[in-house]
């Protein structure tokens, strides 16, 4: 009688009571080494060695944002199912939350930090146009636990039938890198006092040699020369209320102005989309610091300023594909932004692997890669504790990379969705209100105006 078949694998993972702290493949992006460097600079190592070391407890909050579904407990069976064999202490729900808030907020703020960043070379493909790096800033809303003292703190929503509605919601503003979706800074807070008041946080972040796409919420007179004096290029939509005088026309149809006391050229076009439902035109306006008309066309700017909508990408992919629209799990201030933290690390760890497994294909653009598959298959090595530790021999692509590069989607093709909401108060409204919720492949068509500035009733789909 034959034996049963046999598979093993040999599993690496830190030391004793250290071993629970991992992130699978992920720990080679954010490496013990990393950790231990952030802990020592935040005053946040343990006095003695517990059975919850702050290690284990920074991999802890990383590991959660791969599997929101989870309890922190649930969470930790999932980092110790494959070291069955090694003595894993046995812990509670109570003692990972005293852990937790014992960690504090500034190591895994410092941890984002180190991260942080483009993830691209001046080569990686659709990250740079004409010599400048794109980038865009723009905000969301992340639900938070209603909670009284976080409530009193944020607020709530309101709407037409209460004065408050919904969850406590916090303001994420980040400065997202268009061509690999990267974050290179963010900022986080209440609602109030809004977008351009919060998002002046990122500007420490700009610098000269990027160009960085604005909608006509950052488009004030204040947020526009706070960027122009951090020596960063910008290219915002501005709103049809505007009069900005006319100082010099250019031969590509832009013209010279100001905005405040920042010069700017002002491009004026006309945009036709065209799908198998009929064709659709609106009026936009950009201004930008880009000068030179000969260097930097009004028809190309208008292209690039469509790169904004990576930075909406970016954010779908951590509410939708990381959060599942989940409310976050804490339930105080510190504890939100803790958990806020750590899922921009966890969100950026996985934009950078993807990064470097299409850079080893040549012109292979980032946006080719899926974020869903490199999500998915980062939870499995997390599950089989696998790749902790590089081996001997130098994997530049990884099991996570290879996964990416074996489903590389097709060139992006230009289509058209409109904008509705999501989660209705009624499944029935679509209906009631006819509105035509298909995706369609569309053509588009931009000429750019040579008349003056547009009036507002001639302002169409708006920027």
């Amino acid at each position: 009688m034959s034996g049963q078949p046999v598979i093993t694998r040999e599993i690496a993972v830190a030391e004793g009571v250290f071993a629970p702290g991992h992130l699978g493949e992920l720990t080679q992006v954010v490496p013990f080494e990393m950790v231990d460097e952030v802990l020592a600079e935040s005053g946040a190592v343990q006095q003695r060695l517990r059975k919850l070391p702050a290690r284990v407890v920074v991999y802890l909050l990383l590991a959660a944002t791969l599997f929101e579904e989870c309890g922190y407990l649930a969470v930790w069976r999932k980092l110790t199912g494959a070291l069955e064999t090694l003595p894993v202490p046995t812990v509670t729900a109570t003692a990972l939350w005293h852990a937790r808030t014992r960690l504090g907020v500034r190591p895994m703020r410092a941890l984002f930090d180190l991260l942080r960043g483009p993830a691209s070379a001046i080569r990686t493909a659709g990250t740079h146009w004409a010599g400048l790096l794109v980038v865009a800033i723009d905000g969301t809303y992340l639900d938070v636990a209603d909670d009284a003292d976080v409530r009193a703190r944020l607020g709530k929503g309101a709407n037409q039938y209460t004065a408050a509605s919904g969850y406590p919601q916090v303001l994420l503003i980040a400065l997202v890198a268009c061509g690999t979706r990267a974050v290179i800074d963010a900022v986080f807070g209440p609602r109030k006092p809004g977008e351009p008041v919060l998002g002046r946080r990122l500007l420490r972040s700009l610098h000269q040699g990027m160009v960085v796409l604005l909608d006509r919420g950052f488009a004030t007179n204040a947020f526009l020369q706070a960027v122009a004096d951090a020596d960063a290029d910008f290219l915002a939509g501005l709103s049809a209320v505007r009069k900005p005088p006319i100082l010099r026309r250019f031969d590509d149809g832009s013209f010279l102005s100001q905005i405040g006391t920042v010069e700017v050229r002002i491009i004026e076009c006309e945009i036709t989309i065209a799908t198998t439902a009929g064709r659709h035109t609106g009026v936009y306006r950009l201004a930008t610091t880009l000068l030179d008309p000969r260097r930097y066309p009004a028809f190309e700017l208008v292209r690039v300023y469509h790169e904004r909508w990576e930075v909406e990408s970016a954010y779908f992919a951590i509410k939708q594909s990381m959060l599942s629209r989940r409310v976050l799990r804490a339930r105080t201030l510190p504890g939100i932004a803790q958990e806020i933290y750590a899922l921009l690390t966890v969100y950026q760890a996985i934009r950078i692997a993807i990064a470097d497994a299409t850079s080893t294909v040549p012109g292979a653009d980032p946006d080719r890669a899926s974020f869903s598959v490199a999500l998915h298959t980062a939870r499995d090595q997390v599950i089989q504790a696998a790749g902790v530790i590089a081996g001997t021999t130098i994997d530049l692509v990884g099991t996570i990379g290879r996964a990416v590069l074996n489903h590389l989607m097709p060139t992006r093709r230009l289509r058209v969705s409109p904008r509705a909401v999501k989660r209705p108060l009624s499944r029935y409204a679509y209906k009631s209100l006819r509105v035509d919720r298909r995706t369609y492949q569309a053509t588009i068509s931009i000429d750019i105006l040579l008349t003056g500035p547009i009036s507002p009733e001639l302002h169409g789909l708006g920027l």
